[in-house]
């Protein structure tokens, strides 16, 4: 029996969908975030600590999302659990954030990465290099490359989702390879001892700093706690996107076993060397260092140039040729983080459309069966985010706003073991009722300390995530008339 061509062709293994969570979630944030949560904790042990919850929220999130996948099977994946758990308007609002920020927004900024990163190997790629001066808006050659590398990674993947497999593969592998030789130079080759003696001494004495060093603020009690939970929009933000392979799922072999496999080893592995990469850090240089200072070793971790840590963590042994190394390491790894990214987005527009709450041509699939329409909407507007300049001030809402739909998504876990308690459930949420319960009281108690000590991340996003409910109400008028 054939596949019908108004129907998805799976063709992603075990391997595949694994790669497809690694590959999303590994982009340039690790070798850049840990330096500002170094600022926002001044302590080994505490930015430990935050990288620590972390992967432990991400892991036990991924398990719950296990249940769900193994029980809808289906395109569209986390809109689909919250449509089924609540109702059309909630699994609409997370579709909406899901275009207007979430998936959009990332693509916009890791796109951008990859760009930045390239004008490091080539210079003419400069944000000062204007190509074009319409007076209103300028066009530099950093966001010129960014949009034409989206464009790119669109028409691949609209030629079908084998060669969108082909390419993330490709580039998961290679830059996982790389992780590990980065990480067994950076344990084995390139640790000073000088900087693990002075992180030893300072090891659980919480300090925070300006960004550029002016004010020092030393830590104790509740403002530890509210401190980790601020600087964990770093790392939560470093390890989000691993839910992307539910959005696949009609493509998927097997799905209710692969799909919950591959969220466990995905986040698992990527877990792993999240903390090692911190580990590196902490073996090479100082945590605590000065602004102004003129040597890498001296300007620690809190204040390493454009807060590239990689960079800095390589350079006591490839000197000068560090910057390039990581240059080319960087490119790699977004490039093929967007791949995952633009790849996945589309098929919850195309779900969304099937339900009339996206533009209908949205939800046809092309002669290759994958939802081309949707992919070139998302790339038009994550291009339009690239050239608004704007797309670095979405992001600081990215992390808000997708807490608040892991939270909803992980109670669908609790309201559809209620509403549909003899649901086929290949695969159970490990540790239910109580690591569900745990991941939902601490996703919680982080969003209100965001909400208190840093109300920009955190009122815009609750903002996008309301404009969704007339646009909703007006979407349906619309379709009924």
């Amino acid at each position: 029996m054939t596949d019908s061509p108004n129907t998805f062709k799976r063709n992603l293994k075990l391997i595949d969908s694994t790669a497809i969570v690694i590959g999303s979630m590994i982009g340039s944030g690790i070798f850049i975030v840990s330096a500002d949560m170094s600022r926002q904790l001044g302590s080994p042990g505490w930015l430990l600590i935050a990288w620590i919850i972390t992967g432990i929220l991400t892991i036990i999130a991924a398990l719950s999302y296990g249940e769900l996948a193994g029980m809808m099977p289906k395109a569209g994946g986390q809109y689909v659990y919250l449509r089924e758990a609540f109702n059309p308007l909630t699994g609409f609002l997370y579709g909406w954030s899901l275009f207007a920020v979430i998936q959009t927004g990332t693509i916009a900024a890791v796109g951008m990465a990859f760009a930045k990163f390239m004008g490091v190997l080539v210079p003419w790629f400069s944000e000062k290099n204007v190509w074009l001066d319409l007076g209103f808006m300028k066009f530099n050659t950093v966001q010129i490359l960014a949009i034409s590398s989206i464009v790119i990674l669109t028409w691949l993947n609209s030629r079908g989702i084998k060669a969108g497999k082909i390419v993330q593969n490709s580039f998961t592998f290679t830059k996982f390879l790389a992780l590990l030789v980065f990480l067994v130079i950076g344990l084995f080759f390139a640790s000073n001892s000088d900087a693990i003696h002075f992180n030893s001494s300072i090891f659980w004495s919480a300090v925070q700093t300006n960004k550029d060093g002016s004010i020092v603020t030393a830590l104790s009690g509740f403002a530890i706690v509210a401190a980790i939970g601020t600087a964990m929009v770093g790392s939560l933000f470093s390890s989000d996107a691993w839910n992307n392979i539910t959005f696949t799922a009609s493509e998927v072999v097997n799905p209710k076993r692969n799909i919950p496999l591959s969220l466990f080893l995905g986040t698992l592995i990527v877990t792993i060397i999240y903390l090692l990469m911190n580990v590196v850090y902490l073996q090479v240089l100082p945590l605590r260092g000065t602004h102004e200072a003129a040597t890498v070793v001296q300007r620690g971790m809190q204040f390493a140039t454009d807060d590239r840590l990689g960079t800095a963590s390589m350079s006591n042994i490839f000197g000068n040729s560090a910057v390039i190394i990581m240059a080319v390491f960087i490119v790699i790894s977004t490039f093929g983080c967007n791949n995952g990214l633009i790849l996945a987005g589309a098929r919850v527009y195309h779900t969304m459309s099937n339900d009339g709450l996206f533009f209908s041509k949205v939800g046809k699939l092309n002669k290759h069966q994958v939802p081309s329409t949707g992919l070139y909407i998302q790339c038009v507007w994550a291009s339009l985010l690239c050239l608004s300049g704007r797309y670095s001030d979405l992001l600081d809402y990215v992390v808000f706003t997708v807490l608040i739909f892991y939270v909803l998504t992980i109670l669908s876990v609790y309201v559809l073991r209620i509403k549909k308690p003899d649901a086929e459930r290949p695969y159970k949420a490990f540790g239910y009722p109580v690591l569900p319960a745990i991941y939902i009281i601490t996703a919680i108690f982080i969003m209100v300390i965001l909400l208190i000590y840093k109300p920009l991340y955190t009122w815009p996003g609750l903002i996008i995530v309301a404009i969704g409910v007339p646009i909703y109400y007006i979407w349906k008028y619309l379709k009924r008339k």
